[in-house]
């Protein structure tokens, strides 16, 4: 199988410094692997690669995509394996970097799915699950697919959002659907390094981000899109940061009351982000700043 170099985690923590030190040191290329860094004119909400960082290291499937277009798991496995695969051929190392561990899991094994994510039904399920907990999820799941709802953990959200999905949208029991959690056998060789540090201190890193985004300007920047005709209900304007400055501006909230939702939606999504992560097999956790630790397990890595 094809080698390539996986590194993940959540938001804030240092991915992209991780993934430009590793790309220098291998001659290595970086495929993007964030669902709102490939969308055109959404920079300082994404914290999007800057020129300086590009100019280091040569960035894939990021800036490319207009915001009123849709972007699926499916749709990047295909043009990140398209990119994967002209980089082996050049002799590069391929390094995925991001946060969405959807678009991960799918490059790395595969969905099973033949049609697309209903992201309005996942977004609906997500706010009942911030509004009434992950219990209440799990007990409708036992209702339309106890064999599912036995395997899943009720704290385990996502798995127990994507089971519901997929009963919603198709009628069918994911259970009957899936195997080995919904995901096919590896398609890559992947040595896939996750990124950790002390919540609290991630936290503050979060907070902190956050503040240099509005110093940098996101409120004009959602002004900017919304002045070229980009709603603010477009999926790409419902994201973390587009949406809580579309707050502000239909006057939901005051901009003080946006920003502390903004950072605290931050927060919580990086959890998220941690539990998903969590579940990957064979993921090896390094701190941001251990990168001749991840030189050395990358060499061995090659070397096999």
């Amino acid at each position: 199988m094809k080698k390539i170099v996986t590194i993940c985690g959540p938001t804030g923590i240092g991915k992209t410094n991780f993934a430009i030190a590793i790309a220098r040191h291998f001659s290595g290329e970086i495929v993007g692997a964030d669902s709102m860094q490939i969308y055109k004119y959404m920079n300082i909400g994404t914290a999007k690669p800057d020129s300086d960082e590009l100019k280091m290291a040569v960035h894939h499937l990021v800036d490319f995509l207009d915001p009123k277009q849709g972007f699926d798991a499916g749709q990047y496995a295909t043009q990140a394996g398209t990119v994967i695969d002209s980089l082996i051929e050049k002799g590069r190392l391929p390094i995925i970097a991001g946060g969405t561990g959807l678009y991960i899991r799918a490059l790395l094994h595969g969905l099973f799915r033949a049609r697309p994510v209903c992201e309005k039904t996942l977004s609906e399920l997500t706010r009942l699950q911030g509004e009434r907990g992950s219990l209440f999820l799990h007990e409708q799941l036992k209702n339309c697919d106890p064999v599912a709802a036995k395997k899943i953990h009720p704290n385990d959200s996502f798995r127990v959002i994507r089971a519901l999905e997929v009963f919603q949208t198709t009628g069918q029991p994911i259970s009957n659907k899936q195997k080995d959690h919904d995901f096919k056998e590896s398609k890559y060789q992947s040595l896939t390094i996750g990124l950790r540090m002390d919540r609290k201190h991630l936290y503050a890193r979060i907070n902190q981000r956050v503040d240099i985004m509005i110093r940098q300007g996101l409120l004009h920047e959602v002004n900017f899109l919304i002045e070229r005709g980009y709603s603010l209900d477009l999926k790409s304007m419902q994201s973390i940061g587009y949406r809580h400055m579309g707050m502000f501006l239909k006057q939901e909230v005051d901009f003080d009351e946006a920003v502390r939702l903004l950072k605290r939606d931050t927060r919580r999504y990086a959890k998220r982000q941690f539990t998903w992560f969590n579940r990957e097999k064979d993921l090896i956790w390094l701190e941001p700043s251990q990168t001749d630790k991840a030189f050395e397990l990358i060499e061995k890595f090659l070397k096999k």
